[in-house]
């Protein structure tokens, strides 16, 4: 290998280890001109005395001044860093908690996810009941001026595998929701579900979950789902939706239905 490609593939490790911020305290201290022995330890956090070790060993072969080298890793830093603010993934769970790997749980996100909508909301569900901090949360949201939009599957289209009232009138109470669904004559396999569970915020945050809107889905079940904020993916699931309504293809409930 080149001393290029030598330092840059330690630098992108370390960068890949470390994360922007300490990769960036590094590049830092190495510009100040500290000895190699105190770069090592310059972020007392696990795996910055190897990672820095390995930039440090790649940068001696290589011949990389440290003013080169400080240069080259606040690059890396910065594009590290914009590309984790521009795609952030996290893993959200339903159910039994596990202490030595702390996940973010579905109730939780699904609230924080409505309540810091500011234009636009988007709700996608299976089966629903109603769930007190879910309506609260979505009350308050078409109060400040949001607009919510709420599709479920329907009895009819279930065709019994749900029973009871309505999955749409979970959010009856809420005033001003738009509530949507897929009619059977749209459907073109006669057993075709509305099996969807998903939340978009201002189509820059998108929840996708196996969680239905229930009080098992988001609390007792296990159930598993992923919150993805930026990126291209919240804005084309709110896309499709909105070509689907606009084709007809979803339509609004009527509103004596709606329990209103």
């Amino acid at each position: 290998m080149t001393w290029n490609s030598a330092f840059e593939a330690a630098a992108e490790a370390a960068a890949h280890r470390l994360g922007p911020a300490h990769l960036r305290m590094l590049a830092d201290r190495m510009g100040d001109g500290w000895p190699e022995q105190a770069l090592r330890h310059a972020v007392p956090v696990s795996g910055f005395v190897e990672a820095a070790g390995a930039v440090l060993a790649a940068q001696r072969t290589s011949g990389v001044s440290d003013a080169e080298a400080a240069a080259y890793l606040r690059g890396l830093a910065a594009g590290h860093a914009q590309r984790s603010a521009a795609v952030r993934i996290e893993s959200v769970w339903s159910g039994p908690s596990s202490h030595p790997v702390p996940v973010r749980a579905t109730a939780q996100v699904l609230v924080d996810l409505v309540a810091e909508a500011r234009a636009e909301l988007l709700l996608m569900t299976y089966s629903a009941t109603r769930y007190a901090p879910l309506l609260a949360a979505l009350t308050a949201a078409v109060d400040r001026g949001v607009t919510v939009t709420v599709v479920t599957e329907t009895l009819a289209g279930a065709r019994g595998a749900l029973t009871g009232a309505e999955p749409a009138s979970a959010f009856a109470e809420v005033p001003g929701a738009q509530l949507w669904h897929w009619p059977v004559e749209q459907r073109a396999e006669e057993r075709a579900k509305m099996h969807a569970k998903i939340a978009v915020a201002d189509r820059r945050v998108l929840l996708v979950s196996s969680a239905n809107l229930t009080q098992s889905g988001v609390n007792r079940n296990v159930e598993a789902g992923l919150l993805i904020r930026g990126g291209t993916a919240p804005q084309r699931a709110a896309e499709h939706i909105a070509e689907l309504q606009s084709r007809g293809v979803l339509a609004r409930f009527p509103s004596t239905s709606q329990g209103r």
